[in-house]
Order: structure tokens, then sequence, then C-alpha cells
């Protein structure tokens, strides 16, 4: 396989290809695309818009902030020649992330990529702890941080691979004298640069997913699969327009997040709104100021804007997608009833990308996710692999133009059986070819739109003097689809009380992302074990 990085790290690291999914290319665009050997996805969705006549579209909004198309051209220009001359990166470095939704976190992803450098955004909420892992099993070389979140990486960059950084928002080092900010270094290069020219099957970046074991699993994305995903689900289920105004808010460290914010809209020459902050409120605000047509958000923010839902159905909003966990019939119709708009439901993964079974809002059949995106096929299998009847419950089974490669993980065996990507996810297709979602076929919470690695947390807590032992899963919640619960002995000398549960949810907030704390808590004498010592948290599903 050509490869255009001198940094061969991601290229050494990647599944042998025996074990990748069958990967297929159906129609004319998608089967050009697999031809492709030079392709440098972010020049191909800024320079192709420039050529196009795009450059004074507006293109990157904020409250503060509004660049068009060349604008946003000329800011990640200037990011990349920082990166390639002040900072030293090499194609095919690791250029670590972090930062809240801005345009300046669109200049930074889009300025690394052209680089011909791997972009590794992640969650602002990420601590210390979760960006050292993160540091070490990436071998990041290289940063790009938000001033304001500069705390957690110093404390993870200790004795890790990470030498270079640059801090966004003015930020006079944070902390390290004498090193300029991001801008003040943009300031000294031109408007211009030329993208390194990366092979198709370069990766272009790594997005990471906490697993069922809590040890985070690097996905591996080309430069091929970002241009595959503009070409699928927003081409044929979204069918947004080039005068809409997209808003939402996932994080661009989550790809659905990625895809909806920034890489479909640029693909389109539309325009989108970036929130450092996205809480219901804050949404519908975003929206009546900015005139946002096109929403992405999880279930529990649907129900939480229906509340004020004679407000949008005065709004410019036409198009709203939901994705991230599943969405309930009731939250559709909730949905519906007050805001007069349709949902569209979706189910995506890290590894594939986006969302590849979906249904336009006027299609939806209540209860189900949709039918398989066009480029994307889906079947239901047993543990075998083998298709199972329509009705029946069994493993959601996905292959497409995209799919999962970890980066050095043996989960990859798990993830890809037989040339299909198994989902974790329990599904039955009814005889029109609707798929339904059961339930989650692994120890992953979901909550919110979070994915949360039951161990994780349990780890967290364990790390307190008062936990002798603790098991963690997701109980059903109306409000947040899951929340997390923790079954915890404590340790002699502690006794269960209210006070002792909100000091282990304090405790778990400043070890890890905060979202990720048990929201309930029991005290029990002993954990559900085999003979062996392998917690059993299906016994505690039924405690309570």
């Amino acid at each position: 396989m050509s490869t255009a990085h001198l940094d061969t790290f991601t290229a050494d690291h990647l599944p042998p290809p025996q074990q990748w999914p069958e990967l297929i290319f159906e129609g004319p665009e998608l089967q050009a695309l697999a031809e492709r050997g030079v392709l440098n996805c972010a020049s191909e969705l800024l320079d192709t818009a420039l050529q196009k006549g795009w450059g004074e579209r507006s293109c990157v909004v904020s409250d503060t902030e509004h660049w068009t198309y060349a604008e946003l051209a000329q800011r990640s220009n200037r990011v990349a020649q920082v990166l390639v001359h002040d900072m030293g990166l090499v194609p095919g470095n690791r250029v670590l992330l972090r930062s809240p939704n801005t345009p300046m976190m669109a200049a930074c992803w889009l300025g690394v990529v052209k680089a011909g450098g791997v972009a590794v955004p992640t969650m602002p909420l990420l601590r210390a702890r979760e960006l050292r892992v993160i540091l070490e099993k990436a071998q990041i070389s290289h940063a790009l941080c938000d001033a304001a979140l500069a705390d957690e990486l110093h404390a993870a960059q200790a004795g890790s691979p990470l030498r270079e950084v640059r801090w966004i928002a003015g930020s006079a080092a944070a902390g390290q004298p004498g090193q300029a900010s991001l801008e003040s270094a943009m300031e000294q290069h031109g408007p211009h640069f030329a993208a390194v020219a990366t092979a198709a099957t370069d990766t272009a970046f790594l997005a990471f997913t906490s697993g069922t074991t809590g040890v985070p699993k690097a996905t591996m994305h080309f430069h091929r699969d970002v241009i595959a995903a503009c070409l699928c689900w927003p081409r044929h289920t979204l069918r947004a327009q080039a005068d809409d105004v997209f808003i939402g808010s996932p994080p661009l460290a989550f790809t659905f997040g990625l895809g909806g914010l920034l890489l479909f809209p640029l693909h389109i020459g539309a325009s989108t709104v970036l929130l450092p902050q996205a809480s219901p409120p804050l949404l519908i605000e975003g929206v009546r100021r900015h005139g946002a047509t096109v929403i992405f958000t999880s279930p529990t923010s649907y129900r939480a804007m229906a509340a004020r839902g004679q407000e949008l159905r005065s709004s410019s909003l036409r198009h709203c997608v939901s994705a991230g966990e599943a969405l309930p019939a009731a939250t559709r119709e909730q949905w519906s009833k007050a805001t007069g708009l349709g949902l569209i439901d979706g189910i995506g993964s890290t590894e594939l990308l986006h969302i590849f079974i979906s249904a336009r809002a006027e299609e939806a059949l209540p209860g189900a996710t949709g039918r398989e995106v066009p480029g994307y096929r889906a079947r239901v299998v047993d543990e075998q692999g083998q298709e199972l009847p329509d009705g029946t419950v069994g493993r959601l089974a996905v292959r497409g133009p995209t799919g999962c490669r970890y980066l050095a993980d043996e989960r990859q065996l798990q993830y890809v059986q037989a040339g299909w990507n198994l989902t974790g996810d329990a599904y039955r297709r009814d005889e029109a070819g609707h798929f339904h979602y059961v339930s989650r076929t692994d120890d992953m919470i979901v909550s919110s739109g979070y994915n949360i690695g039951a161990p994780e947390v349990e780890d967290a807590l364990m790390s307190h003097p008062a936990v002798a032992e603790c098991g963690v899963i997701g109980v059903a919640d109306e409000e947040r689809g899951q929340i997390v619960k923790a079954y915890v002995v404590l340790r002699e000398g502690h006794l269960p009380s209210d006070d002792t549960i909100k000091t282990l949810q304090d405790h778990v907030k400043a070890t890890i992302a905060p979202y990720k704390y048990p929201r309930a808590v029991s005290f029990v004498p002993a954990l559900p074990r085999t003979e062996t010592g392998k917690l059993q948290r299906f016994r505690l599903r039924g405690t309570p």
C-alpha cells in the first residue's frame, strides 16, 4: 500500500488486511473514489470549494466570528505552515487537538490534515489520566490546545511522547514562558499552503472510543473514508442544500459531530455554526440567532427542547437529526407534537465514521431506526454470523465503503468477523426492511449520547480509599436513555450514606470526564462473581 507518510506509525499499526471488513463501493461516485490513488480530504473539501467559486460564501460561524470559505482556507493554511515550519511536523505525525467547538478548532483539524498529519481530536472534558492514555497509544508528537484546557494537558504531558504544543486563543503559553500562541505564530505565515499529496489510504484522523474493557480504542480513518461518508448518508437521507445552516451539540471530537458540523456542510458549500457550549437552551438560542436550518443532537436534547416547542415552530429549522443513542418512539412523537417538525433518526459508529442505517423524517416508522443507507448493507446475524430471519433479534452486522480498523488492538477480531462490522447492537429487521433497535450487546453504557465504558468508571471508583470492590452497569432512564449505576462494596470503617455517595461521585468527576460519573450508587455487601472471580454484570441488572 503506497503512502505519503514519512512517519509510518499508523501504516505500521494497521490491523492485518485479512482482519479488515470487506469494503464495498457501490455506484459510480464511490467506485471512482475507490480508484483514486492520491487524495487529501482537507484539500478535497476546502480547496475544491474555492475552485467552485464558493470563496465568499458563509462557511464557519460562531457568536463572535463569521468566516467565509476563503477565510477558513487561509487560516487552515496558516495552521499547516505553523505545524510544518515552526513545529517540525512531517507527514504521518499525530497531532492532538483539544478545544471546544470553535472556528479555530475547524481550522486546526483541516490544517493538520492538509499538512499530511493525522488529526487526533479529543473531548474537552477529558482528564489528564485519559489524555495520557491517548498520548501513549497514538504516540502523539504535537498538540494544538485551547489555553483554557491547558492544565489537564500539562498534567498528562510529563513522560509522554508529546514534544511540541501551541496554545489556541491568545494564551502566552499557558504556563510555558516564551512560547507563542498559535494565533501569533499564524501571523508570521502567508495564507497559501500546498496540501500534502497524501494517499487515499493514508490515515487522516484517529477517533478514540471506549470499549467494554475500558481501554480506549483508536479507530483509523483514511482520507478516502472522509469523502465516502460525505457521499452516503448526507446525500441520500439528509439532502441538505448549499443555503442550509448547520448547528448542533456533538463535539467535533465525536465522528457524529465531525461529520454533521464540519465535513458534510463543507462538502455541499453550506455554513455551520460552532458553539463551544450547546445545552438545549443555548441550542435554541443559536437556532434563533443564526437562522439554523439543520440541527444535530441527541434524543435527550430533543426531549428537553420540546418543552419550548412553540418557539421552534416559527424558527428556521427544517432538518432535525437524532443519533448518539436510541431514539424512543415517545420522543419522536413528543418532538413532532411540540414543534411540528419530524426527526431523522440514525445509527452510526465511530468505527464506520458516521450513520449507516437511517430514515428521512417523512419515511420514518415509529420505533424503527430506518433502512440501510445507500452504499451500506446491513443484516441481523446469530453468534455464528449466520443471517437470521426477519423478526428475530440478533447482532447487527454492517459493511460499506468505510469500516473498522483499530490501531494495534486485538479487539479488531471482535468487531470484524467474516468481513462484517459487528456494532455491538442487538437489532431485529421487519419484513419491510426496517431495522428496530433492541439493546446494546456489550457493557457499553450510552447516556445522553455519550459512550461510557463500565470498567473505566469502575477503575475510577476503585482508586478511592473507601471502595473495596465495585461493579458498574447502565440502567434505563427516561431522560438520558441510560444512566451509570454503581454497586459499591465499602472498606471497613466506611459507612453507606448520602455523604459517601456524593464523595464517590465527586471523586469520579475529578478522575475521569465528569459526564461518566455514576448518577446512582447502591451499597452492597458483595458482588456476584464466577468461581474464577470474574464479575457477573448481568446479575447486577436484577439488583436494586
